[in-house]
């Protein structure tokens, strides 16, 4: 690891790919490889529709993002990767991180489906990637956190400002929480 890096991936949390018929592949994946749908947001909240999938307790670790050209089989390819840090407080400090590098940050705050806090940003081939923290969790039960709770933002300030319940967004490091509450 790079000295003084501010973080630590943990995992791989996610991949997200781009699909051309998402019904089909839906099918292919929950009914072939036993995965478990989370949530789907139809095509007016993402352009050709999107599908969470869960293998384990993580609200998704597959989405399927609908609407790539069939004949384009470039467009057929990843969407996103994404990777999970330990601390709510690291994905602040990785966005400051990525900042003083020079890096392009395309998104921060929290998503809706899943509820995760992140930055997003691309690396130098133009790869979109994210860094997160807080994913939800499906229980036994196979219920996911209702649309009505969901909490979009788009800073990682209001994404502690503006928590769906049930998350803490307490941060632990003081100089943070001294810069949340000045702004």
């Amino acid at each position: 690891m790079p000295h003084g890096l501010p973080f630590k991936v943990q995992k791989l949390g996610h991949a997200v790919v781009n699909v051309t018929d998402l019904e089909r592949s839906r099918r292919f994946y929950t009914e072939v490889l036993g995965f478990k749908v989370s949530d789907v947001y139809p095509a007016s909240m993402m352009p050709g529709g999107m599908v969470f999938l869960r293998s384990n307790g993580d609200h998704h670790c597959l989405a399927l993002v609908g609407g790539a050209p069939a004949a384009e089989v470039r467009a057929r390819t990843l969407h996103h990767l994404a990777f999970e840090l330990a601390t709510l407080d690291e994905v602040f400090r990785a966005r400051d991180h990525l900042r003083a590098h020079g890096v392009e940050i395309v998104y921060e705050g929290r998503r809706r489906a899943g509820c995760q806090v992140s930055v997003e940003f691309l690396d130098l081939d133009g790869h979109h990637l994210e860094l997160y923290w807080g994913v939800d969790q499906i229980g036994s039960d196979d219920r996911s956190r209702p649309a009505e709770e969901w909490r979009q933002t788009l800073t990682l300030e209001d994404a502690v400002r503006i928590a769906p319940p049930g998350q803490d967004t307490t941060l632990h490091d003081s100089e943070l929480k001294r810069r949340i509450s000045e702004r």
